[in-house]
């Protein structure tokens, strides 16, 4: 299937927050339908390692793109002052790397996973996002997810969907489950 173009100026900013389940399988659901029409995706996942169900189920399929993330990750509240800032350093980059090539690139979709999380545990750069968010390319859709996203967030975005968790497993100790919860 031939890459349709999106018309400039189409390209919106989508925000997937809340405490429940499905921020990333929305995410990746978006992305999904994207390629299926024949764009190009561009996915980065914050705060997680590179084996998670998505990674694998997605890496087949064309027009998608994911980046690596580090080998092992740990949650933000069991990181070290030490673990924090070289994240801060390594996630600012990892920002930097991955917004220049869906620019150079010229990828119609980028999916920055949990970067929200990555915001508010103080791994990344807020001010760093909101003024790439300003200035990105205007056909590129960006799709961003994690928690109790900040004010300038979203007031650049423009969907915002909360997914709130009325019941979840996790509140009676059950375990992530594979290929469910990761």
């Amino acid at each position: 299937m031939e890459k349709k173009s999106a018309r400039k100026g189409t390209g919106l900013i989508h925000i997937y927050c809340g405490d429940g389940k499905g921020k990333t399988t929305t995410g990746m659901g978006l992305c999904l339908r994207a390629a299926g029409y024949g764009y190009r995706v561009l996915i980065y996942q914050f705060m997680k390692d590179n084996s998670t169900s998505e990674r694998k189920a997605l890496a087949g399929v064309k027009g998608i793109t994911m980046l690596e993330g580090l080998a092992e990750e740990k949650f933000s509240f069991q990181l070290t002052e030490e673990e924090r800032r070289q994240r801060r350093e390594f996630y600012d980059e990892q920002f930097r790397k991955v917004t220049e090539k869906a620019k150079k690139e010229d990828f119609d979709v980028l999916f920055l996973d949990e970067a929200v999380y990555a915001i508010r545990a103080g791994l990344l750069s807020e001010d760093l996002t909101v003024e790439f968010l300003k200035h990105k390319p205007d056909k590129l859709e960006v799709i961003l997810t994690g928690q109790n996203p900040g004010e300038r967030l979203v007031d650049l975005a423009d969907y915002v969907s909360e997914i709130r968790k009325i019941k979840h497993p996790f509140d009676c100790r059950q375990p992530a489950r594979d290929g469910i919860e990761r």
